[in-house]
């Protein structure tokens, strides 16, 4: 058997991180047994449907590098198919046609309800003469489904769950006006794609015993289950806004990397003994579901943002150089380019988020005169100006690496009579506007001998 898994998101919405931890789940487990990921946009609901919505997953999933193995399969696209199933089991006397009238089908439940029963549907068509069919009707199909014993559920997360068929009531699988239901839709979607793994959010678990009914009575194989544990905030509370961000292209706009947020993800409600960090070779080496826990996930954002910061100092310095550009709306050409790109080294290793890096870097794309910092501006005080002004004759004289810099600072400031961080950090507000920066000596060395004795003179001035 090869292992088909698949991602079936309904374009109503943002992609959320519980959606992104669901696809990943996919993704990883049909790696890790060579199989294929499959996605497939669920966009039945044409009034909420969005092309919009659409973009936002299929952007979300390739910032991932959630690629699908195959191209997206749209749902709207096979009603004809829905349809063909649903007429299949009408002949087969597995389903019939149910001409209840939205007031009749409303007086039911109100009535169940007034005497504590839960609203299902009574079967009142079930066994009934489509003769009877009042004029003007046009019914729905409902799935006769077995009253008799039960339906269960060998789920590969939550074991084997079970539920008394007396208690599931005739779904409807094709509505009035010819449309399908969601659980009809989607078992017969999975049937036609080869799915052998439904990997999904524990909340549609309730829904898996109807959809068992619809494979059982076309005789189709069923897939392997596993519902999964949905995602909490530190509260234990549904997550939502006010936990912080949920959704994954605004994960993106905060500057968090996606192999971070993916290893994340990875480790909510995942574990392989103590292995905390790890790409995505290892995640595909070690993903299986017999490492998926039954209990809820917590979001710990101030988790997520050290890991972020871990995948920071391990990214490609040419490739964050790109991003901070980005994010200063400066093109790859920019003279500051080169700069952002030598600073690099100590720039990462400060920053926790994108966001941190473009802040701490931008100092090296401005023109002097720069706008300081109040804490560096209390630095150029007159005594450290007329010091700055001495320093930047040194510094023209000096052969501009990072040894002969350093060596000529520390002479400087033996020979007036200061520790090193008293010439160090005015020279630092100087070049940067602030009172943090990498190391002065790479600092110097990536402004180069010209911008860098500009700025200490436009300061010193």
């Amino acid at each position: 058997m090869t292992v088909r898994t698949r991602f079936a998101p309904s374009p109503t919405g943002l992609l959320h991180i519980g959606g992104a931890r669901t696809a990943l789940f996919n993704y990883l487990f049909a790696r890790h047994h060579g199989g294929a990921f499959l996605l497939r946009i669920e966009d039945t609901d044409r009034a909420r449907s969005t092309e919009a919505a659409t973009r936002v997953i299929l952007e979300g999933l390739a910032w991932l590098g959630l690629d699908p193995d195959e191209p997206p399969l749209f749902q709207s696209t096979r009603s004809a198919r829905h349809a063909e199933i649903g007429e299949t089991l009408l002949r087969r006397g597995l389903a019939y046609r149910a001409y209840d009238t939205p007031e009749e089908l409303q007086a039911m439940r109100e009535r169940a309800i007034a005497e504590g029963r839960p609203p299902r549907y009574g079967g009142r068509w079930r066994d009934r003469d489509p003769a009877d069919a009042p004029p003007g009707i046009a019914p729905a199909i409902r799935l006769k489904a077995p009253r008799e014993g039960e339906t269960v559920v060998n789920d590969l997360v939550q074991g084997t769950v079970r539920v008394a068929n007396a208690e599931l009531d005739d779904m409807i699988i094709l509505r009035s006006d010819g449309t399908p239901t969601y659980l009809h839709a989607v078992v017969v979607d999975d049937h036609d794609m080869g799915i052998t793994h439904v990997i999904r959010g524990d909340d549609h678990l309730t829904n898996t015993f109807r959809q068992v009914q619809i494979y059982q009575a076309m005789g189709w194989e069923i897939p392997a289950f596993a519902h999964i544990p949905l995602i909490h905030g530190a509260d234990g509370a549904k997550l939502s806004k006010r936990h912080g961000a949920v959704s994954v292209l605004e994960f993106r706009e905060q500057g968090f990397l996606p192999e971070a947020l993916c290893n994340y993800l990875l480790r909510l409600g995942w574990g392989h003994g103590d292995v905390e960090v790890g790409d995505r070779e290892t995640a595909i080496r070690l993903f299986d579901l017999d490492g998926v826990g039954r209990a809820p996930s917590r979001m710990d954002y101030a988790k997520l943002i050290h890991l972020n910061g871990v995948w920071l100092r391990r990214a490609d310095d040419a490739r964050l150089t790109r991003e901070v550009l980005a994010r200063l709306g400066l093109p790859e050409d920019h003279p500051a380019a080169g700069r952002i790109r030598a600073l690099m080294p100590g720039l990462k290793e400060r920053a926790k988020t994108l966001v941190d890096l473009a802040l701490s870097a931008a100092f090296l794309a401005h023109s002097p005169p720069l706008q300081f910092e109040p804490k560096a501006a209390a630095l150029l005080t007159p005594e450290n100006k007329a010091m700055l002004r001495e320093l930047s004759g040194v510094l023209e004289a000096t052969d501009f690496t990072a040894p002969a810099l350093d060596a000529a600072l520390r002479r400087f400031a033996e020979g007036h009579g200061k520790k090193l961080g008293q010439v160090a950090q005015p020279l630092r507000a100087s070049l940067t506007g602030s009172t943090v920066s990498p190391g002065i000596d790479a600092t110097l060395v990536a402004l180069g001998r010209a911008e860098a004795i500009a700025r200490i003179k436009a300061a010193a001035a």
